[in-house]
């Protein structure tokens, strides 16, 4: 048996990058000292997120734009050390625009990099959108990557799974409800929804999934928290609440793996031949 440490950061970043790396530092070191070895950070923690996702409200100049290549990603690395750590931040992009990115690194560099795909609300007025989904090897397994709203579309997540994906790690800046909002966190109808989509998200693709999320509040937003880990039956197996922390989880992968899809094959049953509305996906 080869088991898995993991886990999921709820946590509070903001706009001070040299802050936000001493946070991250502190909790890559609690991590470690867990013997955790897969670790995500929540979206946008390098930097912090949008102050707003209101379009009549003045903005900021925003997160720092920074290079995949760039002295930022491979401090990051270094900090990460043998760990393989997950982080979303600000991506500059070659192309000149500016995108909502999670990359994946270790002490050797960077594994692996994904770019918000689905932009909710007024974010496309801040970032340029991705364009795919794909999994990747690391030293933990095969991993696949999405930030927060990407996985509101079932098509993110079968992407991945249908890409060898054994372990999906998704990042989010997810508040609380813009209207009506809950007094407790515990009762939000969006924190609600950010759990049910975990959970749907793992067990129809049966793998194992790993949520951060940002903690706390940012400019007008309030942050759910509820960073978990999700076997691969659906099953909440670690979860932070809505308070800041640290959700983790050990797991053999490969045999959770095999045993949720020993008799249910949820991929091996597919009939592709038979999803023939427009935007299925059907390979």
């Amino acid at each position: 048996m080869s088991t898995l440490r993991m886990a999921a950061v709820a946590a509070e970043f903001g706009r001070d990058l040299e802050e936000d790396f001493a946070i991250a530092e502190r909790l890559i070191k609690e991590a470690r000292a867990a013997g955790v070895r897969l670790l995500a950070l929540p979206e946008a923690c390098l930097g912090g997120y949008l102050l707003s996702l209101d379009n009549d409200v003045d903005l900021d100049a925003g997160p720092p734009a920074l290079a995949l290549d760039g002295p930022e990603i491979r401090r990051l690395a270094s900090l990460a050390g043998e760990m393989t750590v997950v982080a979303g931040y600000c991506e500059a992009g070659a192309d000149g625009h500016r995108y909502n990115s999670v990359v994946c690194v270790n002490g050797d560099g960077v594994l692996g990099n994904h770019r918000k795909v689905h932009q909710p609300l007024s974010e496309d007025a801040s970032y340029a959108s991705g364009d795919r989904f794909h999994a990747f090897d690391t030293p933990v397994g095969r991993i696949g990557m999405m930030i927060c709203y990407d996985k509101a579309f079932p098509e993110s997540a079968r992407a991945l799974a249908l890409d060898g994906a054994e372990i999906g790690v998704v990042v989010s800046a997810w508040p609380g409800a813009r209207t009506n909002a809950a007094t407790d966190l515990v009762n939000d109808r969006w924190k609600r929804r950010f759990d049910l989509f975990d959970r749907a998200r793992a067990l129809e693709n049966q793998i194992v999934w790993i949520s951060a999320n940002q903690a706390g509040t940012f400019g007008s937003l309030r942050f759910v928290g509820s960073a978990k880990v999700v076997d691969p039956g659906g099953e909440i197996i670690a979860d932070t609440g809505v308070e800041a922390g640290l959700a983790i989880a050990e797991l053999d992968v490969a045999q959770a793996l095999e045993t949720a899809r020993r008799s249910m094959g949820h991929l091996r049953d597919r009939r592709p031949e038979t999803y023939t509305h427009a935007g299925a996906v059907s390979t």
